[in-house]
C-alpha cells in the first residue's frame, strides 16, 4: 500500500466536516473544528474553492459550503450504482455475522422481487432465490416496503381488494389486517413474519434508503423456526438495521 499524503488527506477532512451541521463553515471554524494550523486551512480552503469543491456563501462573507463540483462527483458516483451489486456485498458481510439468510428485495406492484441472495452457512436453511417473486403481505421485506409507501399510492394499490392470497395458515388474508400490521411497522422502523411465507421460517426487515431518503428495497434475515426465538429476533432486528443502514449508505442516503 502507498504512502497517505497529509495535505489530502486534510483536504477531504475539510470536505467531510459539511456532512455534518448547517451546510456552511468559515475557516475558523475548520481551523478549531480540525485543530490545524490556520496558513494550512486558509491554503486548503482557497485551492478547493479555486477546483469549484468549495463556494463562498453570497449573504455570508467569510464562510463557505459545498460546490458544485462535489454535486458533480455524486451524480456521478450514483450513476454508477448498482443496487443488486451493492446489495449483494452488504448481505454477504451479515450473513457472516449471523450465519442465516440474507435477502435484498424490490417492490413491484403488490409482489416482492428479491434482487440479492446470500445462503446461510446452517446445514437446516431456507429455499429461495435472486429473482423469486412473492405476494408482499407474505414477507417481511414486503411489509416494510409496503408500510414505506405514501398512504395514497397504498389506497391506489390496495383498491378493489378485500381479500389476500395466503401462502400459509399464518398469513395475512384481508386488507384491514394487512394495513394494521403496516401501522406497527411505521412505528416500529422494522417489519416482522413468522412463517407466512414458509410455515418453517421467520423473517425480520429493514428499510434501505436512496440519497434522497426514499425508501427503494429492504434488507432481511431469514430463520428456520428451529433456530428462532424471541431472543434471537431482537438480535437479527439491530442486524438487520445496521446491514440496512449499511446499504443506505451505499446509495447515498446521510442519515
Amino acid at each position: 500500500m502507498g504512502r497517505r499524503v497529509p495535505a489530502v488527506s486534510r483536504a477531504l477532512d475539510i470536505l467531510e466536516l459539511f456532512l455534518e451541521g448547517d451546510g456552511s463553515l468559515s475557516a475558523p471554524e475548520i481551523t478549531r473544528r480540525l485543530q490545524l494550523p490556520r496558513t494550512t486551512v486558509h491554503e486548503l480552503v482557497t485551492t478547493l474553492a479555486a477546483r469549484s469543491y468549495l463556494t463562498p456563501v453570497p449573504e455570508q462573507p467569510g464562510r463557505y459550503r459545498l460546490g458544485v463540483r462535489t454535486y458533480q462527483l455524486g451524480s456521478r458516483y450514483a450513476e454508477e450504482l448498482d443496487l443488486a451489486a451493492e446489495g449483494r456485498q452488504v448481505a454477504r458481510a451479515v450473513a457472516e455475522t449471523c450465519g442465516e439468510t440474507v435477502h435484498v428485495a424490490v417492490l413491484e406492484g403488490l409482489d416482492v422481487i428479491y434482487i440479492a441472495k446470500v445462503d446461510s452457512t446452517h446445514a437446516v436453511r431456507m429455499v429461495s432465490a435472486a429473482g423469486r417473486r412473492l405476494p408482499a403481505h407474505c414477507t417481511a421485506v414486503g411489509k416494510m416496503l409496503l408500510a414505506s409507501l405514501d398512504p395514497a399510492e397504498l389506497a391506489a394499490r390496495l383498491a378493489g381488494r378485500s381479500g389476500l392470497p395466503a401462502m400459509t395458515a399464518h398469513s395475512i388474508s384481508t386488507v384491514e389486517a394487512l394495513r394494521a400490521e403496516l401501522a406497527t411497522v411505521r412505528s416500529e422502523g422494522t417489519a416482522g413474519e413468522q412463517r407466512e411465507s414458509n410455515p418453517d421460517v421467520s423473517c425480520v426487515a429493514a428499510p434501505v434508503r436512496d440519497r434522497g431518503g426514499q425508501v427503494v428495497a429492504a434488507l432481511s434475515i431469514s430463520v428456520p423456526m428451529i433456530r428462532w426465538s424471541e431472543e434471537r429476533r431482537a438480535e437479527l432486528r439491530e442486524l438487520a438495521l445496521r446491514g440496512a443502514a449499511e446499504l443506505s449508505g451505499r446509495l447515498g442516503h446521510r442519515g
